[in-house]
C-alpha cells in the first residue's frame, strides 16, 4: 500500500510486522476490508527495531498499529479498533457483529482459536519439542469445535460473519496459511474435508477474497520460511531463564575466546557468532 502522502509525509496508518505471521495478517486484512490505505513497515526476522521496542514496550512483539502516530497492539485489540474507527460505510463491512450477543459469541470463539491453534502449530513445525500426534490430535478437536461454530455462527452463510468476511473469519483465517504448512511439514492432515467439511469449504472461500489473497502466505512459502529460519524458530520458544543463562555464559567464556591466538579473521567470525546466537534467542 501507499506509504506516503502527496505531500511526502508517513502515512497516517502504519503497521509494525512482518509477512508470515498470522497477527500481523489479521490487522491487513481488516485494514483491506475497510480500504484503509496504509503503510507495511517489514521487521527483520530475529531482530527488533528501536519503533518496535518504543511502540511495544510491554511485550515488544508485532503487530503494532500505528495511527497518526499512537501505538495499538495486540491483533485482535487492533481488529477492533479498526472497526470502531472506520465504520461500515461505502460498501466496507461491519467487522464485529453489532448486538452485544453476537461479540459475545465472536470474542469468545477468537480467545479459543489463540488458546487451541498457535501452540500445534508451533510444535508441528518444529518449534516446540513436544509430541507432535499430540498436538495434531489436539488441533483436530479444536478444528471441530470450530466447525460446529462455523454452522451457528453463519447461519448458512459464506463466513462467520454471515455474507461478508468478520471477525472470527479473520481470527481463524490468517493462521490457513501456516496449518496448510504445518501440514506438510508434519505429514497431517488437519482440514480434512471429511471431519470439517464446512470449514474446508470456507477456508477456501476465505484464501480467495480480494482482501485475503495477497495477504495469506501460502503454504509453499511458509514451508520454505521454516526451514531457512529453523534455528531462530526454535530459539524463540526457549524460556527467558534458558535464555539469561546462555548470555552469561557467553559473556564470561568470549573475552577468552578473543585472547587466543587467533587470526583477526577468526575472531571477527567468533564476535559476529556470538552477535547471530544472542539474535537468534531474542536476548535483550
Amino acid at each position: 500500500m501507499s506509504s506516503t502522502n502527496s505531500s511526502g509525509d508517513p502515512a497516517a496508518v502504519r503497521v509494525v510486522g512482518g509477512w508470515a505471521s498470522p497477527f500481523v495478517n489479521r490487522v491487513v486484512v481488516a485494514l483491506k476490508l475497510k480500504g484503509v490505505e496504509h503503510e507495511m513497515l517489514q521487521e527483520t526476522v530475529g531482530k527488533k527495531s528501536e519503533l518496535l521496542l518504543r511502540s511495544n514496550p510491554v511485550h515488544k512483539k508485532i503487530p503494532v498499529l500505528l495511527h497518526h502516530g499512537k501505538p495499538i497492539a495486540e491483533s485482535l485489540i487492533i481488529v477492533e479498533y479498526i472497526d470502531e474507527v472506520w465504520p461500515a460505510s461505502n460498501g466496507a463491512p461491519s467487522i464485529l457483529p453489532r448486538d452485544p450477543y453476537g461479540r459475545a459469541v465472536e470474542r469468545f470463539w477468537a480467545k479459543y482459536i489463540d488458546d487451541k491453534i498457535p501452540p500445534g502449530i508451533r510444535v508441528l513445525r518444529g518449534s516446540v519439542e513436544e509430541d507432535k500426534d499430540k498436538a495434531a490430535g489436539e488441533m483436530s478437536t479444536a478444528l471441530q469445535h470450530l466447525e460446529e461454530a462455523f454452522v451457528k455462527c453463519s447461519q448458512g452463510k459464506q463466513y462467520f460473519g454471515g455474507d461478508n468476511i468478520g471477525y472470527l473469519d479473520i481470527a481463524l483465517g490468517s493462521f490457513l496459511g501456516w496449518i496448510r504448512a504445518v501440514e506438510k511439514i508434519a505429514g497431517v492432515e488437519l482440514l480434512n474435508e471429511t471431519k470439517v467439511p464446512n470449514l474446508a469449504a470456507w477456508a477456501d472461500r476465505f484464501c480467495a477474497h480480494p482482501a485475503v489473497v495477497d495477504v495469506v502466505p501460502d503454504a509453499d512459502r511458509l514451508v520454505e520460511f521454516t526451514v531457512q529460519h529453523a534455528a531462530l524458530l526454535r530459539a524463540v520458544n526457549v524460556p527467558n531463564c534458558a535464555q539469561t543463562s546462555i548470555y552469561r555464559r557467553l559473556c564470561l567464556c568470549l573475552p577468552h575466546l578473543l585472547e587466543l591466538d587467533q587470526p583477526a579473521d577468526v575472531r571477527h567470525g567468533l564476535l559476529g557468532g556470538v552477535e547471530l546466537l544472542l539474535f537468534l534467542g531474542h536476548i535483550e
